[in-house]
């Protein structure tokens, strides 16, 4: 493969204390590219995910993001940890949906787009208020744009979220089971706007239980087990043909 990859894996480990949750990942992600994790829970698929913008700092092996190292620089061979201004201005290139939405209670759903591009890379507000507006649009909530969390459903809630981290302008678009918190009947107009959002050539890499969203917009989808890749390739052979008993073990369950 040619260029250079959005997101880059060489043998990455992660412990918590004796808990050895990353037990050695590779893994590549090429611009525009969806990538689905699946596995069951504890298998070390959000925890990977949080490694990718340095919410977790690996203990072991490399990880960049568009060619440059995640959280460290390297100088004379060795690694060295950025500082934290700068590890949060090169968060603010990746954005990420997390299950529970965590949106600002206090602040309707345009606040909540507005937020961040105002004050973390000063944009002027009418610009902000101009893009935020065209983005609720885009998620299809340009009528909710004056109500608060509270006065939302879980899908619109999730809806909003996407649209803030979208609002940064990201490179890449890290999604953590966005759909898990929500009633089944709402599940759909999420995973609409993710669908629009990988056809419009987002980087995505998106951690669902949903195997018809793998199915579908997958590009590759990887079986993670135990803090390992079990298996990983086109998602309907994935799907339909695993290879690998473990794989066969989870999907008869999920599928």
């Amino acid at each position: 493969m040619t260029g250079t990859p959005m997101v880059l894996a060489e043998n990455i480990h992660k412990s918590f204390g004796a808990l050895h949750v990353l037990r050695g990942i590779d893994l590549r992600v090429e611009p525009g590219q969806v990538m689905v994790l699946v596995g069951p829970s504890g298998s070390g698929k959000t925890t990977f995910l949080r490694c990718i913008n340095h919410l977790e700092k690996i203990n072991a092996g490399r990880l960049s993001v568009d060619g440059e190292l995640v959280g460290y620089r390297e100088r004379g061979g060795r690694l060295h940890e950025m500082r934290d201004s700068e590890v949060c201005r090169k968060r603010a290139e990746i954005g990420m949906v997390f299950q529970h939405f965590n949106l600002f209670p206090h602040m309707t759903a345009l606040q909540n787009i507005m937020e961040a591009p105002t004050r973390v890379k000063k944009v002027r507000k009418d610009e902000v208020r101009a893009a935020a507006q065209r983005l609720l649009a885009q998620v299809g909530l340009s009528d909710r744009a004056d109500h608060y969390p509270s006065q939302l459903s879980g899908g619109q809630k999730q809806r909003v979220a996407i649209a803030r981290a979208l609002a940064m302008n990201p490179k890449l678009m890290l999604f953590d089971e966005p759909t898990s918190a929500l009633d089944p009947e709402l599940v759909g107009e999420v995973l609409d706007v993710m669908k629009q959002l990988a056809r419009d050539g987002m980087t995505m890499v998106v951690v669902t239980h949903e195997m018809g969203f793998a199915r579908e917009v997958g590009d590759e989808v990887v079986f993670m087990d135990g803090g390992l890749v079990v298996e990983s390739g086109n998602p309907r052979e994935v799907l339909t043909n695993p290879q690998h008993e473990r794989t066969k073990a989870f999907l008869s369950k999920v599928l």
